[in-house]
């Protein structure tokens, strides 16, 4: 029996042509050269990796990823292989493709490096950011000083409400490179964490670095902002503007400044710069807050054809039809007060609830800064996100949020308004502090311009009461100072017990009403909203 005929492959003196081509920088001759001898040698390995390596550098990725898996039906357990053809799916934006091959590639060779960072970077653009940390730690694990890894791992982090240890990350990162960058993103996760100082020094560490970085000088206005350092954070936002007049995020930060100083027509043009988040309702709020009703009214119908699920387009549309006397044909919520929800925490209820009891030592005593809040007399408000703490007291409160939340939707989900068929399907916490009154403490009247759903939990009430509703909660159609032709709007106050839990939704406007008494009012309150599209 005769034994199989091994098929011939190219001499090195044959390959070595297309080499040097490569060497000096003729990718075209090398990919024609190796094209060539593919002719003769249909089943040689290594000429079909030379030529898709010509390929992909001449941008001709498709068939640079032809050459590749060519090369590995000959041997399918050549790593690079896989992460070059990851690399190229990457190039062509098929992350999910990219996937498949960089995992082959690692499974293959667990020690190749490159490929646990490149599925890293695939797997976050995915938002799987669980995975991509997991990705971008062996790469560090196998690079300890895998710059790039390190930060991006910070990121992911960041992205998972995981600040303590985004900020661990940065700080790493740091101790091998300074970078305007990271020190910006250590800067936005101490802010989120509420430690506006630590924020501050990081920014300003990015500006000794890069001292044109203009979104740097816009964080730094909205810290400024949050101490109550109004004028300073307007000086920062000029600056951000005058470096990069365009710049999204500084015009509408501006715009705010100028919208909560009074100053409404200065706020449209700058919201109109901006066009950056909810731009357009901010616009209108400017012209109904100024009576420009025709003006208001033709905005409003165009952007209630378009954008179906607005909470602030929800107010706007049901303060002007119960203002003049319309009927609210915006399906968002067009009956805010029937998504009233009086419920509450049974951990918090009782004498001597333990979990009440840690969260009142713990807001005491936490690093927490206080953020200004122009409508809260005689309290102060926590910064930063309070349910996203590594604290357990406060993870522990976040699960009884999550429940609450779903017990709202379970009792309202046949609700055919889209407040309720698009609620949120993950409930996830985009923002939660706590409120300290004292004496004379109130809240006046407002909205959550960016949320879904809001609520309030109540861990200290007063209890010495001139009349039924000191320290109540009142929710209402009409708030804000907003325009009005009468006073028919709908309300209704609610007094809360220690350990309540009152939900609402976002659209509708509500205040904390004074009370006389020499105790501390405390509650901590929160918005649910969609992940962003």
């Amino acid at each position: 029996m005769k034994k199989p005929q091994t098929l011939r492959q190219p001499t090195q003196q044959e390959i070595q042509p297309i080499l040097q081509a490569f060497n000096v920088g003729h990718i075209e001759q090398a990919g024609n050269l190796a094209k060539k001898l593919l002719k003769q040698f249909p089943h040689a390995f290594v000429l079909h990796n030379l030529y898709g390596n010509a390929l992909a550098g001449q941008g001709n990725y498709r068939e640079a990823i032809d050459s590749f898996r060519k090369a590995l039906e000959i041997d399918p357990n050549v790593a690079e292989i896989h992460f070059n053809i990851g690399t190229l799916f990457t190039n062509m934006n098929r992350t999910e493709e990219s996937i498949v091959s960089y995992k082959k590639a690692v499974q293959i060779n667990p020690s190749l490096t490159d490929a646990h960072y490149n599925l890293g970077a695939a797997l976050q653009l995915l938002e799987e950011f669980d995975q991509a940390a997991q990705s971008y730690q062996k790469a560090i694990d196998l690079e300890p000083g895998f710059f790039e890894a390190i930060v991006n791992l910070g990121v992911v982090l960041q992205e998972q409400s995981k600040l303590q240890a985004a900020i661990d990350t940065y700080q790493r990162a740091l101790t091998i490179q300074e970078d305007a960058k990271v020190y910006f993103n250590m800067g936005t996760a101490l802010k989120n964490e509420g430690k506006l100082p630590d924020a501050i020094d990081a920014y300003n560490k990015a500006l000794e670095l890069e001292p044109n970085y203009a979104e740097v000088h816009s964080n730094l206005g909205e810290v400024l902002r949050d101490q109550g350092r109004y004028d300073e954070s307007m000086t920062f936002y000029k600056q951000a503007l005058a470096i990069e007049p365009s710049l999204p995020v500084a015009n509408y930060s501006l715009a705010v400044y100028l919208y909560d100083s009074g100053d409404l027509d200065g706020a449209l043009k700058h919201f109109k710069a901006s066009q950056f988040a909810d731009w357009e309702e901010r616009m209108l709020y400017c012209m109904y807050k100024t009576e420009r009703y025709d003006e208001f009214k033709k905005n409003l119908d165009q952007l209630k054809a378009v954008k179906h699920d607005s909470p602030f387009l929800s107010t706007l549309a049901q303060h002007y039809a119960e203002n003049f006397g319309e009927e609210n044909d915006y399906n968002f919520c067009p009956d805010p007060m029937s998504f009233v929800f009086h419920t509450n925490i049974p951990e918090l209820k009782g004498e001597h609830s333990e979990l009440r009891e840690a969260l009142l030592k713990e807001i005491r005593s936490a690093d927490v800064s206080e953020k200004m809040q122009g409508r809260l007399v005689n309290g102060v408000q926590s910064a930063g996100n309070l349910l996203k703490r590594p604290e357990p007291v406060f993870q522990q409160l976040a699960k009884c949020v999550v429940n609450a939340v779903e017990r709202y939707y379970d009792n309202f989900k046949d609700a055919d308004c889209v407040f309720i068929t698009s609620f949120p399907k993950k409930i996830e916490i985009a923002s939660s502090w706590y409120v300290r009154m004292k004496q004379g403490g109130h809240l006046t009247s407002h909205i959550h311009e960016e949320g879904w759903i809001s609520g309030a939990m109540y861990l200290s009430l007063p209890t010495k009461k001139k009349h039924e509703h000191e320290g109540s909660i009142e929710v209402s159609t009409h708030g804000d100072d907003y325009p009005k032709k009468h006073d028919n709007f709908s309300a209704q106050a609610l007094a809360p017990e220690v350990g309540d839990f009152i939900m609402f939704p976002s659209s509708l406007f509500h205040r904390t009403l004074p009370f006389s008494s020499d105790e501390e009012r405390i509650c901590i309150a929160f918005d649910l909203k969609p992940a962003p599209k």
